[in-house]
């Protein structure tokens, strides 16, 4: 099969490159200001299973026509595409007083707008086939998280988009399913995450630690085979029994 993920050069999305390569899958990835890590992921890639096909794409997914004009490409390269995996995300924190209208909408557009785009382009391919797996992936902090509204706001409208492409396309062969991951120790959270915030999870998750990638990117390995071909709509947690943030 062939896998188109978004985000893909570092943390999680790196993480999924890699594992569909090692259960021998081909990977189109895109990335936005990375290039020098989007091409570590490529040679990782084929250090992992050589003479692969994995390659990284520039892409900016708040952009449809840049998400037309890259899936052209990535269809002319790779001729198909079965697995569609929305990663691609930011945040831009902020209490709801202090948001600017910048903050709002460049997070809505990445983490809502951009899924959507990228899974109307290849709904059309997934149609001809009668075959696709979409896996979008949102964020325990779409229940609600404090100086996060316009992250919260944009990971909760996965769930919506999900569950009306599961229903509208479920009778084609496609399905469509909501990752929603906890903590994970990615460069991003390091980065981002407050001292309280990672005081809180490891208090109070009931595993006791933060999550490794492979564990969540074996998770969607899962939802995009074909032993997950009933599960369709579904909300999948991946938290360690933690399930909201403060």
């Amino acid at each position: 099969m062939v896998y188109f993920i978004t985000g893909g050069s570092r943390g999680i999305g790196a993480s999924i490159v890699l594992e569909a390569i090692r259960r021998g899958h081909n990977v189109a990835f895109t990335y936005l200001g990375r290039k020098e890590k989007a091409r570590e992921v490529e040679e990782k890639a084929q250090e992992l299973r050589p003479g692969c096909k994995c390659r990284a794409y520039r892409m900016d997914v708040r952009d449809p026509t840049e998400v037309d004009r890259v899936g052209e490409q990535i269809l002319e390269d790779f001729e198909d595409v079965h697995v569609v995996v929305n990663n691609a995300a930011i945040n831009r924190d902020n209490i709801a007083v202090s948001m600017t209208d910048e903050e709002w909408h460049d997070v809505l557009a990445t983490n809502l707008h951009g899924p959507f785009y990228v899974c109307r382009f290849f709904l059309s391919t997934m149609l001809a086939n009668r075959f696709g797996r979409i896996i979008n992936i949102s964020s325990v902090s779409a229940s609600g998280a404090t100086g996060q509204i316009n992250y919260a706001t944009s990971k909760a409208g996965l769930s919506g988009l999900t569950k009306s492409l599961a229903k509208e396309y479920g009778r084609k062969g496609i399905t469509a399913n909501l990752v929603i991951p906890g903590f994970f120790d990615t460069e991003m959270t390091r980065e981002t995450m407050s001292e309280e915030s990672k005081f809180f999870w490891h208090k109070y998750c009931p595993v006791r630690r933060v999550g490794e990638v492979d564990e969540l990117s074996k998770v969607i390995a899962f939802l995009a085979s074909e032993d997950a071909t009933f599960v369709n709509g579904a909300e999948l947690t991946v938290t360690g029994g933690l399930d909201y943030a403060p």
